[in-house]
């Protein structure tokens, strides 16, 4: 479904954002992606999300080269969609209804559908007694919370998800892992940045490690996760289950070993 090919983009003042990027998503998978802050993650969301231009590669969806013209950036809208961190970036309207309901007024809907989409996704985060609330009233979670029905009420295929976890307390990170697990379950294709390597080991089917705008390593949770030496590259511990596994001698060949934390 994606397709990139020695992606580089480096910033106005010169910093570089991406290195030499290639990689490839499957339709329908849950990649997450991990590295330190100024790893490339945000950047590489960027590109693919249409609103930065790399200077060199190619990036192709589902078989076609995307031009970052302003017309493919338009039509992204029903392709990519993205959740910001800061969910503050995201929202500007006078409620939470005007909000939810501008990137489907942008795509061009009608007025019942815009309504039948709006209703559907704030009914779909338990956020629809919110509607008629400004943003700024809202706590963190709630925000987040109309973000992510902002994007989904565009009904993107793929959903890019930048540190969804952040800052949130227990309760609200528990509906952001239902509703990520339920996008994944619609056939939606699913990538997350995070600087969380128990979520990602237990979530993702692909994990890519990146540092300094490069990737490190693209391969399944136990491949690259397990490996001491890159997960160090990358300035992060090995997941909690994997420290465990080591301290009792076990193998990490399966992402079954999840089942001795329940033993416990």
């Amino acid at each position: 479904m994606i397709q990139l090919q020695n992606i580089k983009y480096s910033y106005p003042e010169g910093t570089i954002g991406l290195d030499d990027i290639s990689l490839e998503i499957e339709k329908g998978s849950k990649v997450a992606f991990l590295g330190e802050n100024g790893a490339g993650k945000s950047s590489l969301f960027l590109v693919l999300n249409g609103i930065h231009k790399p200077q060199k590669g190619k990036y192709v969806l589902d078989g076609k080269q995307f031009g970052f013209s302003t017309t493919e950036r338009k039509q992204m809208a029903h392709k990519v969609g993205y959740v910001f961190q800061d969910p503050d970036v995201q929202l500007f309207a006078a409620s939470v209804y005007e909000d939810v309901a501008f990137g489907p007024f942008n795509l061009g809907l009608d007025k019942k559908d815009i309504e039948i989409r709006v209703e559907k996704y704030l009914n779909l985060l338990s956020i629809q007694d919110l509607k008629d609330k400004a943003p700024h009233q809202l706590s963190y979670g709630q925000k987040k919370q109309v973000a992510v029905a902002g994007v989904l009420a565009m009904e993107p295929e793929i959903i890019l998800f930048d540190e969804p976890f952040a800052w949130l307390d227990n309760r609200h990170k528990h509906i952001m892992n239902e509703i990520i697990d339920d996008l994944n379950k619609q056939g939606k294709t699913v990538l997350i940045s995070t600087h969380n390597p128990d979520f990602a080991y237990e979530w993702a089917d692909n994990v890519v490690l990146m540092k300094e705008g490069r990737i490190i390593a693209s391969d399944s949770p136990v491949k690259t996760m397990c490996n001491k030496v890159l997960m160090q590259e990358i300035g992060m511990e090995l997941p909690l289950v994997v420290q465990l596994a080591k301290k009792l001698g076990l193998k990490n060949d399966s992402r079954s070993i999840q089942s001795l934390l329940w033993e416990m």
